[in-house]
């Protein structure tokens, strides 16, 4: 069985998604391992709910990004990990995390990349006025939100209700990331 971690640093919902699509069958993976970056994070309790291993730390307890990386990829090579899972994980990777994983690390981003890149992309597009909306997952490099796209999923919204569009965001989310993770890991056979 596959061994994947998941990043995140909020409420966790797409670590939750991601946990049941493995305990359900939907993902032929097993998380091993949660890397939270805010101890005070909802993800946290989600995380110990499912009895996966967490790695919670503060950035400034390190001295530099390099410090918590390597300290990550050392739980991360201890753990055995095929594959990382960013999931509302609000910190660019850097290149002691991207040297170790690169090729392995995948990220969701609620906008149709990429076009709107960056921590506010459902308000971004809303406030610009689209008519698409979407989600995309796409390998992580050295760019933000960056890397090659992997899978996305859209769909046309005329209204003008935010909560509504970021309501169906979410419900696509869930599935989309079940989904590709699966799909990777069967490829990876």
């Amino acid at each position: 069985m596959h061994k994947i971690a998941i990043f995140a640093s909020g409420s966790g919902t797409n670590f939750e998604a991601l946990v049941r699509g493995c305990e359900e069958g939907r993902i032929d993976a097993r998380v091993v391992l949660m890397v939270c970056d805010k101890p005070a994070a909802k993800v946290v309790e989600r995380a110990a709910n499912h009895g996966v291993e967490s790695f919670v730390f503060s950035p400034r307890d390190y001295a530099s990004k390099a410090g918590f990386e390597s300290e990550i990829v050392r739980r991360l090579d201890a753990a055995g990990v095929e594959l990382v899972c960013l999931a509302g994980y609000m910190r660019i990777v850097g290149e002691t995390l991207l040297g170790a994983y690169g090729g392995r690390i995948i990220n969701i981003h609620p906008a149709l990349l990429p076009s709107f890149k960056g921590a506010h992309g459902i308000r971004d597009a809303f406030n610009y006025g689209v008519k698409m909306f979407g989600v995309t997952i796409h390998e992580v490099d050295d760019t933000l939100d960056g890397g090659r796209i992997l899978a996305q999923r859209g769909f046309e919204y005329y209204g003008d209700d935010i909560d509504e569009v970021e309501s169906r965001i979410h419900g696509i989310e869930h599935e989309l990331y079940v989904e590709t993770v699966n799909k990777l890991l069967t490829e990876k056979k």
